[in-house]
């Protein structure tokens, strides 16, 4: 009785083994790398020198700027610098509209964002707008396993300098105003990788210096609406490795009950996935039970 109740449970720990060793082969999963995306309405470089190079002020703003893997959205309107106006606060870009948009989820990352109805100014120009735009949008898509897509689009009329100016995708734009200043502009640069995205509506090099009286002299670089991505990696899916061939000189394995069917029959009757498991459990039940008939023979003797 021993004998048989091992039997048994050797056989139902190998069947029940099998579906659990399936159940792992050929799953995906996620890596590490989730991707990651950024956006910013407004982003300054600028060197302001006061007084006659006497005092310089770094203006470096950033306005709505925004970071993933976590989701993030921020929509303020105005940025301000302090310490440049004679203490008083500087208003760099006011506008109806500014939205920056930050998102990675499992397959995707994505940044947007979106500058309506903006003007931005510089110290030394406190009535003269540097730049007025009506709506600019970009726009960075990164998913996993596709190619990149950027984004950036200028909509309605764009001001320089109190100068109203048609910009070009062939090339840069430059604007000179006499007794102002001089400002280069790039149209909707976007750049894409096999993993990564950047655009950005507007790109403004800016040289000003207003009647050449040396009282603000700003000197730098200006960016609108930029958005980039990098793609999370694509799943890895795991192969299940293929099973060992059983050892042929294995004495138990070569033990065949009488009436089994041959090799042959065998072969015709094909296979499957539990194929294996059920081989076990046979083997299990045929060694057990050989110890059963060894130990009723003792007994009897």
């Amino acid at each position: 009785m021993p004998a048989r109740r091992l039997a048994v449970t050797a056989a139902a720990t190998v069947l029940a083994a099998g579906p659990t060793a399936l159940a792992g082969a050929g799953s995906a999963h996620a890596t590490d790398d989730h991707g990651r995306a950024s956006a910013v309405v407004l982003r300054t470089g600028l060197d302001v020198s006061l007084l006659n190079k006497t005092v310089n002020v770094p203006l470096a703003v950033s306005l709505n700027e925004v970071q993933a893997p976590n989701s993030a959205e921020k929509t303020a309107l105005t940025a301000q610098l302090d310490g440049v106006d004679g203490g008083r606060p500087f208003s760099v870009l006011r506008a109806d509209v500014a939205t920056a948009k930050a998102g990675v989820s499992a397959g995707k990352a994505e940044g947007s964002t979106r500058l309506a109805h903006a003007a931005v100014h510089v110290p030394g120009l406190p009535l003269l707008s540097l730049i007025e735009v009506e709506d600019v949008t970009s726009k960075a898509t990164c998913e996993a396993g596709k190619k990149p897509v950027a984004t950036a689009n200028l909509l309605g009329s764009v001001t320089v300098l109190g100068k109203k100016v048609t910009l070009t995708t062939g090339g840069p734009t430059h604007v000179k105003v006499p007794g102002v200043g001089e400002v280069r502009l790039d149209l909707s640069k976007t750049e894409t990788t096999t993993r990564t995205a950047a655009a950005s509506a507007l790109e403004l090099k800016v040289s000003i210096n207003p009647l050449k009286l040396n009282v603000a002299e700003v000197e730098g670089t200006l960016t609108l609406a930029k958005a980039t991505c990098e793609s999370p990696a694509a799943p890895v899916t795991q192969e299940a490795a293929p099973a060992e061939p059983s050892d042929p000189a294995d004495p138990v394995a070569e033990v065949t009950p009488q009436g089994a069917p041959a090799e042959e029959g065998l072969a015709e009757t094909g296979g499957s996935s539990m194929t294996p498991y059920l081989a076990g459990g046979a083997v299990a039940l045929l060694a057990a039970g050989g110890g059963a008939v060894a130990l009723s023979r003792r007994r009897r003797s």
